[in-house]
């Protein structure tokens, strides 16, 4: 059994130096790679938009709504192998990293290629379930038929770049994704155009794209980490729980994300096409202008389960107080920004009216609102490396029901289509703010009872939901 290193070498480098800086790091590499996946998405649909066809983008849509479960699969199943290297790394556990790495990895591969079959084979039987019809069906049907069998190699990567960022390398892991990108946005033109292949040229050159992305974030697990030099297969099955302790919660999480906005887009629909086109624009606005809240979840996550497996706990304290900070800093900087081009981005986007008014009240007041939404992806990634991934679930589907449907309704009684920006606002602030004061607590307990109260409780009903409380003796 290898020796247990204490001094947070070489993985561990989270255990020591300035939080905020850490934070600060991972969060900048992290919005950059962000960036760079939201930029294609929206090269993509360019390209595609000059063919002319209403129909190309509908299918785009409609291929989005059937990955999106296997991309929550794939995003749980990395955060859950990144949780266990990252605490081991930081406990100075190299080798049993290395074993869950590459456990990790083989149970991501075997399960999306399961996955990938399954959804292959079902594709004209979801296209039919979703409303897709004609030439709209046929378009996304030939889409996924090139594009599913690539979802091996995505989770592979995704999990590559979590790797990377657990064992403090997160430029390689940024590198992954924007040379992943920068193929997908070379090949589009070439292949949409060029080749004349049309949407399938598009979903080639994603297939390509994804590749990229697999062999530079693997190739630098294998050069720059010591996490796949050895693996135990006989370990497999238990490494294959630990994962799935953290990953089963992760996946539910992301699939709770769309019901909120799909009940904004329904109340924004009963006020005229003119307030959907609105709430769109807000949709492509926040991408871009909140990168780093949403890179913020993946980015913190390493530096809290270093410092967990080497029972800093005022280090995970420190790093999640920084973060809050940083991000309070941050959405200030982007609310004025924004607030100065409100009237600019109406013209850009070609808003009037309604919609005019409704990108204006996202830029001049509900921009603010986004270190709310910030400060739960504190908490979701505290919550998974803490020991308490089902609340993390929890708080998104909170969010997403009744921090989002009684209080968009409402808004939308009181104030027409902005009233429905307020009311999601309003809501899922509430809902954060419970979620910042459960993570603190459940912190509070780890000070008081030490590292022993990460085990899972033997009996279901004695799991401590409140932070707050302990097992009673």
């Amino acid at each position: 059994m290898a020796e247990k290193k204490t001094d947070g070498t070489p993985g561990g480098v989270f255990v020591s130096g300035s939080t905020m800086g850490h934070v600060i790091r991972m969060t900048g590499t992290g919005s950059i790679g962000m960036l760079a996946i939201f930029a294609v998405d929206f090269i993509d649909m360019f390209f595609l938009s000059l063919l002319g066809e209403a129909e190309l983008a509908a299918a785009i849509g409609f291929a989005g709504s059937i990955l999106f479960f296997t991309m929550s699969v794939s995003i749980g199943l990395a955060i859950g192998v990144s949780v266990m290297v990252s605490r081991m790394l930081g406990a100075g556990d190299s080798a049993k990293a290395g074993q869950y790495t590459v456990s990790g990895l083989v149970l991501g591969v075997l399960l999306l290629v399961l996955l990938a079959i399954v959804t292959w084979l079902l594709v004209p039987v979801l296209l039919e379930m979703l409303g897709a019809s004609g030439r709209t069906a046929d378009y996304a049907r030939r889409y996924l038929n090139i594009l599913i069998p690539s979802m091996p190699l995505m989770v592979a990567a995704m999990m590559g770049g979590a790797l990377l960022r657990s064992s403090g390398l997160p430029k390689f892991a940024m590198y992954s994704t924007l040379l992943g990108a920068l193929a997908n946005a070379v090949l589009d033109p070439l292949l949409i155009f060029t080749a004349g292949l049309g949407i399938e040229g598009a979903a080639l050159a994603s297939a390509i794209a994804r590749f990229v992305m697999f062999a530079v974030a693997i190739v630098a697990v294998w050069r720059a980490t010591d996490l796949m030099r050895a693996w135990n297969p006989a370990g497999f099955f238990g490494d294959m729980r630990d994962i799935a302790r953290i990953a089963g919660p992760a996946v539910l999480t992301n699939v709770a994300t769309p019901i909120g906005n799909i009940y904004v887009m329904a109340a924004a629909a009963d006020f005229g096409d003119s307030a959907v086109a609105g709430m769109s624009i807000v949709g492509r606005i926040i991408p871009f202008a909140f990168a780093a809240t949403f890179a913020l979840s993946g980015s913190i996550g390493p530096i809290v389960g270093q410092n967990i497996g080497a029972e800093r706990i005022d280090r995970v304290r420190s790093t999640l107080k920084d973060s809050l900070i940083f991000i309070a800093g941050y959405v200030a900087v982007v609310w004025l920004i924004l607030a100065l081009l409100a009237d600019l981005a109406v013209t850009f986007f070609s808003a009037t009216g309604v919609s005019a008014d409704v990108v204006r009240l996202f830029c001049l007041g509900i921009a603010g609102s986004f270190f709310f939404n910030g400060a739960q992806f504190v908490a979701n990634a505290a919550f998974n490396n803490l020991g308490r991934p089902m609340l993390s679930t929890l708080f998104n589907f909170a969010k997403a029901t009744i921090g989002t449907i009684p209080f968009v309704y409402a808004g939308g009684l009181i104030w027409g289509p902005q009233g429905i920006l307020v009311g999601q606002a309003l809501g899922g602030s509430l809902v954060a703010m419970v979620a910042i004061f459960m993570m603190f607590g459940v912190v509070r307990r780890l000070e008081r009872e030490g590292i022993g109260a990460l085990k899972p409780a033997k009996r279901v009903w004695r799991i401590p939901f409140w932070p707050q409380s302990s097992p009673r003796v």
